[in-house]
């Protein structure tokens, strides 16, 4: 069993994690934040397997603070990044 957690971690690693650090840095805002929320997601599949893979369900605990944290500041990102709308006030 640990085989399958070896190779499922190994592939998250590769399919999740390399495309998410090439769109974290590259791109437009909006592309580095899809590659932030990849990685976020990645990591939080990675860190429950590599849980697996120790036979310690005590690591999870990690992968569930990652989970909420990552949502958490991909919402606060979002809102930074939404444009600005024209004041009415400022317009004669």
């Amino acid at each position: 069993m640990e085989v399958l957690w070896t190779s499922v971690s190994a592939a998250l690693l590769i399919v999740g994690v390399v495309p998410g650090l090439v769109l974290t840095c590259r791109g437009t805002a909006v592309q580095r934040l899809v590659g932030l929320a990849l990685l976020n997601a990645s990591g939080a599949m990675v860190l429950v397997g590599l849980s697996a893979i120790a036979g310690q369900s005590s690591y999870l605990i990690v992968a569930l603070v990652l989970a909420v944290l990552a949502t958490t500041g991909t919402l606060v990102y979002t809102r930074l990044l939404r444009p600005e709308s024209p004041d009415p006030e400022a317009t004669p």
